[in-house]
Parts: structure tokens; sequence; C-alpha cells
């Protein structure tokens, strides 16, 4: 396997804002473990939890190729850490410590052939996980300004750049559908049932059935749900991420403007429920589907617009993997990890 270097992409060319008429534009590239908060006691580390959106945790110390947009990242079983994102074929960084990134040649080497039905020849958005065996990595395909949209389906059984086998279609939107299909994500649940959930703008976040035999949606049971959406004003609600913690799933999506640089306002938001279907309700009982969410992460000082976020349970705990706009360098995107607290019942970043 051969690595190229990926020059790093700018602002310039980074996703912009979406709405309704102005979907997801081409995407440029969408931690340290604080050994010392670990090692202090349950009672005191509750204290230091930031309680309000001016306290929001830095990100954890990355070096290295760090340039990045929607990361996705996983850790192999000899420790090391696989991080995909948007651009390109997918663009590809490692890591053996979660601190220094290292970049690689795309996922896909050569790009299939079918992304061009949908205007593009860039994917965005990755999706990884460890499923029976294999890596699997949803990802979406779109065009600027329009939801005709398509998510996609690839295996490897190294994770390794240049060595995935795209699968096709998984599901997609049409310029008359009230949802956008991008932002994959795959949840199993201890039951051994599957669920994607994905969506941005339009009417929000939505979920469909796995078979987990094929990858794609269980022809019986084609139902597409609706898990969070926000009705009135902006639409702006996008990238779920669902985990199960403590008996509850916890959605979380990213809210308000990506892509802006400096201007964006992005942020992350979760909500829980009983069942992996909702409904979701945030930390003040207000439904997902109605506008609810309690922030997770926003802008502070020169951290701007956190969100196209994952979540990855390492040895150490949960981390919240990410991307912001820095403001000490023009608004390019980079790589943020912090670990998550869930000793409140919530997820709480430090």
């Amino acid at each position: 396997m051969s690595r190229t270097s990926r020059t790093p992409r700018t602002p310039q060319t980074s996703r912009s804002p979406r709405t309704p008429h102005t979907s997801r534009t081409s995407r440029s590239p969408r931690s340290s473990r604080r050994a010392a908060l670990l090692a202090v006691p349950a009672a005191v580390l509750l204290a230091l939890i930031p309680s309000t959106a001016s306290a929001y945790p830095n990100p954890g110390t990355v070096t290295g190729s760090t340039v990045v947009h929607d990361p996705t990242m996983i850790r192999t079983s000899a420790g090391r850490y696989l991080l995909y994102a948007t651009g390109g074929g997918l663009s590809y960084r490692a890591s053996t410590d979660r601190i220094a990134f290292s970049a690689g040649g795309d996922a896909f080497s050569t790009r299939p052939s079918w992304w061009s039905s949908y205007g593009t020849t860039e994917a965005w958005a990755p999706d990884i996980s460890y499923q029976g065996g294999k890596y699997l990595m949803y990802y979406a395909v779109s065009t600027f300004g329009s939801n005709k949209s398509a998510i996609g389906l690839a295996g490897s059984s190294t994770g390794l750049p240049g060595y995935w086998t795209d699968y096709g279609t998984v599901y997609t939107s049409t310029t008359s559908s009230d949802y956008n299909a991008i932002d994959p994500n795959l949840f199993v649940d201890d039951d051994g049932k599957w669920w994607l959930s994905f969506g941005s703008w339009w009417t929000g976040i939505k979920m469909i059935r796995i078979d987990p035999a094929t990858g794609k949606q269980l022809a019986s049971d084609t139902a597409r749900r609706s898990i969070a959406s926000r009705p009135t004003g902006t639409k702006a609600v996008e990238a779920p991420y669902i985990v199960k913690r403590g008996g509850y799933y916890y959605l979380f999506a990213s809210y308000d403007t990506c892509c802006a640089g400096t201007g964006s306002t992005y942020k992350v938001k979760v909500g829980r429920a009983t069942a992996v279907t909702g409904p979701y309700y945030d930390k003040n009982g207000v439904a997902m589907t109605n506008n609810g969410g309690t922030a997770v992460l926003e802008s502070h000082g020169s951290v701007i617009g956190p969100g196209g976020q994952s979540i990855l349970h390492d040895t150490d705990g949960d981390l919240i993997v990410y991307h912001y706009y820095d403001g000490n360098d023009n608004g390019t995107p980079k790589l943020g990890i912090n670990l998550l607290n869930w000793s409140s019942g919530w997820p709480v970043a430090y």
C-alpha cells in the first residue's frame, strides 16, 4: 500500500452553510488523554465540569495532519487510530497515540463510478465501525444546492486506505424528497438490530432499519422514522450519532451553520430516549423533534463552530471527535478531541 501526503485544504474550499435551498457543498477536511484530570476524584472532577458556554473545554492537543472535516475514528485491536473524514475519496489520518496524526491516501484510490450520478467526485461525512470481523464505512455523496443525495457503504478487512470495496448505495433522496440522505451513522443495538440515522436540514434527522447481512435497508421494515427536527425557525440540524449508555440511547447532532470559517455557528447538542427510535428529549424535557437539544459543545474563544461529531469508546473513556474552525488560523477547520463525563446522566465534554 502506497501512501501519499495530502495537501491541507483551506477554509475557502470547505463546505458552505446548508439550508433546504442550499445543501451541503463540497467540503474540505468536515488528544491528549488529560491524565491529570482522569486522576482527580469524581467529586472534584464534577466541580470542574463547565456549566456555561463560555466554559466549554478547549480541544485536547493534537499535532501533525489535523486539517479535517466531519471526522470518524476507530481504534484497532493493535491500538492504532484510523480516522477518515470528508473530502476526495474520503481522506485518511492515522495515529498511534491519539495526539500525533499523519496523512495517507484516500479510502478509495479509485472513486466509485456511481458517484457521478450525484454530480460529485468526492464523498462526505464517513462513519466507520467494526462489525462481524470487518470494517464498515457508510458515507454520503451529494451536490451543492440540492438534496439529490445518496448514502453509500464500503467494507474492508484492514480498514486501511486503498483496501476498501464499495457496496454501492444504501439510501437515496431526490429533489422532491423532504429529507436529505447524507451524514449517516450506524448503531447496533444490544438485541442485534442495526439502525442507520442520517439527515441534514429539510425535515431533520431520519432513521431506517438495516439488514446485518447486507448493510442495507431491511426489506421487511422500510419505514423511515423521524427522530430530530426543527419545525420552526431554521431547519439546521444534521450529523446524527447515537450511543447507548446507562440504559438510555443518546442522540448527538450538529445544529446551526457549518462551514463558514470564523462565521460558523455550528454546535453539538444531545437528547436521550428509552428506545432507539425515540422519542428523544433534552435535559429540559423538550423533544428533539421540536427544536430540543442540550448543548455539549459550542463556540468559545478561538474554537469556533464545533460539530460534525462522532463518538469513540476508548480505553480511558468516551471521546467526542469533531471539527472546529480555528479563530487563530483564519478559520481553518481543525480536528478536535475531548473526553466525555457521564456521571450526571448527560454527556459533558472535558
